[in-house]
């Protein structure tokens, strides 16, 4: 088919080409006394896309659930409680996995649609007098269901619980799209994914450490080799691995950080909640409803659509695949087939997200869902074109400065 393949899964996201050409490279040695001029300058860059100064950076060959995986056995010790909300696939995946490594997880049970529940955190917190818990696991962007939970809630809900359990963070769907703050928030370990935010091929899982965090490993009794932060610790002081890095993936992991400076992450995450929100108006010209129940959780990296009764969403899916070349993202578990998912993250703009939104009403109506053609296409133009039209109006940074110093002279 001709023309570009239209990616809208919430992950892997679109490469720009500017990565691609990034990771274009010859292959090199590792241990050569060059190398660190590439890699040292990565760890403190990621800092600023974690928002920590204090944190210390793993950069493992991995998808996310690496960094999962990292986070709790570096941290950790067997039959150690935890404290974990389930209200989506990943939520799921990620009690399942600490439930493999012989932790003992104490499981919020919410409903699918909502995320998690400050309240219930610090209830549970209070009534742990001995401190038997020892983590809290928190999904900031549960990708299933289209649902961010707030992170700094969560927080307060422990400090006001008076309780020392770590914070552990899976931000692999949120971190560079959607606002994270590892030390305002007090974030212990969190985990992020090379596939989604940061815009690269899939094989990178990160993971910030606090210094609590890295204490805890002190101690920490889970079995790990392949993911130890020890070895990473005297390895990347100097710049170098412990075993031989995905080369390529870090050059174009460079080019994906200039990328999202360049823009500024705060313009980063203001994009990814005017192309959420663009998306959100085509659903409701629809006449169709999010996955997420209340506005308080929808997400800005991707919106799940929940289909009429009757129909299965992942007809949809095949017939924009089939006959537009749209990827759209099919149901998970509890919602497979209830819903599809349209991802807005990464490298994406107005025009671009208008293009899936159309595919989608076209996927639709040819599986006989009635919705009008167009409406939702044109609800995402207002939007679009009324959030561009109210920044043309508001005055730049010079404009201001010179209303107010009219004597002056302000520099770039």
């Amino acid at each position: 088919m001709a023309g570009r393949h239209f990616l809208f899964v919430p992950g892997p996201t679109n490469v720009p080409d500017r990565v691609t050409r990034a990771m274009m490279v010859a292959m090199e040695d590792h241990r050569s006394s060059k190398f660190p001029d590439l890699t040292l300058p990565l760890f403190q860059d990621l800092k600023k896309v974690f928002k920590s100064t204090d944190g210390q950076v793993f950069i493992f060959p991995s998808s996310g659930t690496g960094g999962w995986e990292a986070a709790l056995t570096n941290t950790l010790s067997p039959g150690d409680k935890v404290l974990a909300s389930r209200f989506g696939q990943f939520s799921h995946l990620w009690i399942d996995l600490a439930q493999r490594l012989g932790l003992d997880v104490q499981v919020l049970e919410e409903e699918w649609g909502t995320g998690v529940k400050p309240d219930k955190i610090e209830s549970i917190l209070r009534a742990d007098k001995g401190h038997q818990i020892k983590a809290v696991l928190a999904v900031q962007n549960e990708t299933a269901t289209g649902v961010t939970s707030h992170i700094g809630e969560v927080r307060k809900a422990m400090d006001a619980a008076g309780h020392p359990a770590l914070l552990y963070v899976d931000g692999v769907s949120s971190i560079g799209s959607i606002d994270f703050r590892m030390d305002e928030w007090r974030v212990d370990l969190a985990v992020a994914g090379s596939q989604k935010g940061l815009m690269l091929p899939a094989g990178l899982g990160f993971v910030c450490a606090s210094p609590r965090a890295l204490a805890a490993y002190k101690t920490a009794g889970l079995k790990r080799v392949y993911f130890d932060f020890g070895d990473m610790i005297k390895a990347n002081a100097t710049g170098y691995f412990p075993y031989t890095p995905a080369l390529p993936m870090l050059y174009g992991l460079r080019e994906s950080l200039k990328i999202l400076f360049e823009e500024k992450l705060e313009r980063v995450y203001e994009r990814h909640n005017v192309l959420a929100s663009g998306v959100r108006a085509a659903v409701k010209a629809w006449g169709l409803h999010p996955c997420a129940k209340e506005p308080k959780w929808y997400s800005d990296t991707v919106t799940a659509i929940v289909v009429p009764p009757g129909f299965n969403g992942a007809d949809v899916i095949d017939a924009a695949f089939r006959r537009y070349d749209l990827s759209l993202g099919a149901g998970l578990s509890q919602v497979a087939g209830k819903v599809f998912r349209i991802g807005h993250l990464g490298d994406l703009n107005d025009l671009m997200v208008l293009g899936a939104i159309s595919g989608a009403e076209m996927a639709m109506v040819d599986v006989g869902i009635d919705i009008k053609l167009g409406s939702g296409v044109a609800a995402a133009q207002q939007h679009f074109r009324s959030t561009i039209m109210a920044k043309e109006k508001k005055p730049t940074d010079q404009q201001q400065f010179a209303q107010l110093h009219p004597e002056g002279v302000l520099n770039d």
